[in-house]
C-alpha cells in the first residue's frame, strides 16, 4: 500500500494519545504526512424565545491551542492540523476526501450495547463512509489507554 497522507482525528483523550503513537509509527515507516484534525461540533440551543437557554459555546481558541499540542510522536514526520466544525465522522470523511487521504487511523471506545446506541459511534460511521482504509485501536480493557 502506498500510503502518503493518514488522517489523524483527535477528540484529546489518552485513547487519542495512544492511537497517535500508532499513527506516527505508520507515518515514519511509509514516510506519509499526518493530517491531526478535530472536528468541533457545533453548540447546541435548548427551547426558544424567552425560554432559550444556550449551551455555552466552546472557547475556539482553547480547542485551538489544545490541537496545536497534538503532534507526531517522532520528531521526523511530517504534519499539518486542521480545526473542523460539524459533525465528527462528517468532518472526518469530508478531510480524508478532500485531501485524497490514502488511510485513518484513530482510536474508538469500544461502546457496545445501550451506551453505543444513546452516545452513537464516530469511528463506525468513518468506517462506513470512508473513501480509503480506516484503521480503529481500541485501547485493551482495564490497561490504560496512553502508549
Amino acid at each position: 500500500m502506498n500510503v502518503k497522507k493518514i488522517v489523524f482525528p483527535t477528540d484529546f483523550s489518552s485513547l487519542s494519545d495512544a492511537a497517535l503513537a500508532h499513527a506516527t509509527a505508520l507515518a515514519r515507516e511509509s514516510q506519509a504526512r499526518l493530517l491531526i484534525v478535530h472536528v468541533q461540533e457545533p453548540p447546541l440551543a435548548y427551547a426558544g424565545g424567552e425560554m432559550y437557554y444556550g449551551v455555552p459555546e466552546p472557547d475556539t481558541a482553547e480547542i485551538t491551542r489544545m490541537l496545536e499540542a497534538v503532534v507526531p510522536t517522532s520528531s521526523d514526520v511530517p504534519y499539518e492540523h486542521h480545526l473542523l466544525t460539524g459533525d465528527p465522522a462528517e468532518g472526518i470523511v469530508r478531510l480524508a476526501t478532500e485531501q485524497n487521504a490514502d488511510l485513518i487511523v484513530m482510536g474508538t471506545h469500544g461502546r457496545t450495547g445501550l451506551r453505543r446506541l444513546l452516545m452513537g459511534s464516530v469511528a463506525e460511521a468513518v468506517v462506513r463512509r470512508a473513501p480509503c482504509p480506516v484503521l480503529t485501536f481500541k485501547a485493551t480493557e482495564g490497561a490504560p489507554a496512553k502508549a
